[in-house]
């Protein structure tokens, strides 16, 4: 068996930045979860739905491997990533990285791994695990806490997930990072004010009405038709609070992170905008977990009455989180 020693499966709820962790930390750097999504700018919100799609989706968070690109790039990391489309060399991508003596994040599409169970069984092609040791039978992973911490799977199914094609799926990608001796951490004033400052411009300047606080009224409007807009309500409206909630996200579609994230920034920057910002937050995130709740009981229900208050509590959320965003956008490095 070969495996790098001294991994540090930590209890992370996100799959990216329960990678980062694990990469980073291997690496001497040991930043909390909350400060690895926000220093990544990970919060966004995207409303998405098409005839292709069974249902809506709500995601609160950016595209699959945006967040590591921006936080090698805010904490000055060197990020190397390898991409193929040759099974055999992206196997031998990760073997160069473990026998080397580090661990390797890997994107695959989480449906083919063991050790998700049955309710869990659904292609998502943007799930990312830390890698750090092999046998002839077994791949040694680093998950979310809620998959099981530190798990192990089949070398054949590694190999279907990393395979795989379809949406937010990646070729056969691997990654390391490498962290410069003279890094300055925990986290320097320079670093979270851009990161903050960054997310709040992105949020309150989508280029699409499906984006950012822009996003969030659209689906103030479009929640109250779910009813309708389903085939099974009682199986469709509470898969979707559930994602809201236990998917990865810390709960309240990442917003418990970012609030997390501001409040740990106070130790770094201190600034009436952020104060504003990680009120307003908090408050959002209490909000959000009480949208998740109202639509479980509209599709446990029937009643479209709860997508009505879903809907309205939504358009406040708009309007919660762009004068939360308007208070951070006016950091000063």
């Amino acid at each position: 068996m070969t495996t790098v020693p001294g991994i540090d499966p930590r209890g992370t709820h996100h799959c990216e930045t329960t990678t980062l962790g694990v990469l980073l930390r291997h690496q001497g750097v040991d930043l909390s979860e909350p400060m690895l999504f926000g220093l990544g700018r990970g919060l966004s919100f995207v409303y998405w739905d098409s005839k292709g799609m069974g249902f809506p989706f709500l995601g609160g968070r950016v595209k699959p491997f945006e967040l590591s690109r921006n936080l090698a790039g805010t904490l000055g990391v060197e990020l190397v990533v390898r991409e193929t489309g040759s099974a055999r060399k992206g196997w031998a991508d990760v073997v160069e990285a473990i026998e080397g003596g580090r661990p390797v994040g890997l994107q695959l599409d989480s449906y083919y791994l063991d050790y998700f169970g049955s309710g869990a069984k659904v292609h998502f092609g943007g799930h990312v695990v830390a890698m750090y040791g092999y046998d002839d039978r077994r791949a040694h992973l680093v998950d979310t806490e809620q998959q099981g911490g530190a798990v192990s799977t089949g070398l054949d199914s590694l190999a279907r997930a990393r395979a795989a094609r379809g949406p937010m799926t990646a070729r056969h990608r691997s990654f390391t990072l490498t962290a410069p001796q003279d890094l300055d951490l925990p986290a320097p004033r320079q670093s979270v004010v851009s990161a903050i400052t960054g997310c709040a411009h992105t949020f309150l300047n989508p280029p699409i009405a499906n984006l950012g606080h822009r996003g969030i009224e659209k689906s103030g409007k479009l929640v109250r038709t779910w009813l309708r807009r389903s085939d099974d309500p009682r199986r469709d409206l509470p898969q979707a609070a559930l994602l809201m909630e236990k998917a990865g996200t810390g709960g309240a579609l990442f917003r418990n992170l970012y609030r997390d994230f501001l409040a740990e920034s106070a130790e770094f920057v201190d600034s009436d905008h952020l104060r504003t910002g990680q009120r307003l937050y908090a408050e959002a995130a209490a909000l959000w977990t009480e949208v998740a709740a109202l639509i479980t009981e509209a599709g446990e229900s029937g009643d479209e009455q709860f997508l009505v208050q879903a809907g309205t509590a939504l358009l406040e959320l708009s309007r919660i989180e762009r004068e939360a965003m308007e208070a951070l956008s006016r950091l000063e490095g």
